[in-house]
């Protein structure tokens, strides 16, 4: 069984030189999911500083083949440990079957552990070189996350967590693994709010202006903001729906992230995220901080949204 704090749930995973086995998150799983960052974050590092990245429109967004690698790399990697016993929800994959059928896909994976992947978290900041581009890997059991890694692969760095576990940041350049926690401390008039370069709309921006903070940090990818939460440049993330949304994998893995550091990220009702629904979209207002002021921000996103 896995032991997840106070849970015990059955996953099973099958190796090459093993049959079906039963193993722990944080022993096997995680480490073995940190390696196939690692190995993404070199492979996005070189399409960086070369030539040879090619840029696609795909409904509106950026794809590149450097996303479509990382994602071949990632899914290969998993689906040689675990097979059919997981689903397997991502980005790219998600696109190529919405547009073999003409339609977005409408059905949630079956099974109840299912992988949910973001190759490159930030494709336009990939493309456009400000190196705040991110890797998302999560791991949820019944549409919530309990394994998580959040890679950025620019300041070779991994950020991971296991659902009552704690988080812990990997650096590629320092002395290894160390727990990491929010600094919650802070009055929340001199609280900092991240705020996307490429995702505003007036709705956001009304709910900005109505915020007791008002210094703001320009940060590129869910994954890179979460990390700002976490390094303490930032205390608050706000993101509200226009006519599109942050999908799955663009939250699952810096939820839990940022929750196991002792931080919240829930919509602006106070509720948590459910991930592999019929509708990948997040709709709405989402918060996530620090935790200190979560309650009254989520009020203020109401209050100014009725």
């Amino acid at each position: 069984m896995v032991k997840i704090g106070k849970h015990h749930l059955p996953i099973f995973v099958t190796f090459t030189a093993l049959s079906q086995s039963q193993i722990d998150l944080t022993t096997a799983v995680l480490p073995m999911v940190t390696t196939i960052a690692w190995e993404v974050t070199d492979l996005l590092r070189a399409f960086y500083r070369g030539n040879d990245v090619t840029v696609v429109n795909k409904g509106g967004e950026p794809q590149t083949n450097a996303d479509r690698a990382a994602d071949l790399h990632i899914l290969t990697r998993l689906q040689e440990t675990y097979g059919d016993s997981c689903g397997y929800l991502t980005e790219e994959t998600f696109n190529l079957r919405s547009r073999r059928t003409g339609t977005p896909v409408s059905e949630p994976c079956p099974q109840d552990w299912v992988w949910i992947v973001d190759p490159i978290d930030g494709t336009k900041e990939f493309i456009n070189k400000t190196g705040e581009y991110a890797v998302h890997i999560a791991l949820t059991y019944q549409q919530r996350p309990y394994l998580a890694v959040v890679a950025l692969p620019e300041t070779e760095k991994i950020y991971r967590a296991v659902r009552g576990r704690g988080c812990e940041v990997v650096d590629r350049n320092g002395p290894g693994a160390r727990s990491i926690h929010v600094s919650p401390n802070k009055p929340l008039a001199d609280s900092v709010v991240i705020a996307s370069r490429s995702h505003r709309n007036p709705a956001l921006e009304k709910i900005l202006a109505n915020l007791p903070c008002q210094q703001q940090l320009q940060v590129g990818s869910v994954g890179g903001k979460v990390a700002a939460i976490l390094e303490g440049r930032a205390d608050v993330y706000i993101s509200q729906s226009g006519q599109s949304a942050p999908k799955d994998w663009d939250l699952a893995a810096p939820e839990l992230i940022l929750t196991e550091a002792g931080g919240a990220f829930t919509n602006s009702l106070g509720q948590e995220l459910r991930y592999n629904q019929a509708d990948v979209s997040q709709w709405g207002c989402l918060v996530a901080s620090s935790g200190q002021w979560h309650q009254e921000l989520c009020d203020i996103c109401l209050a100014v949204a009725s």
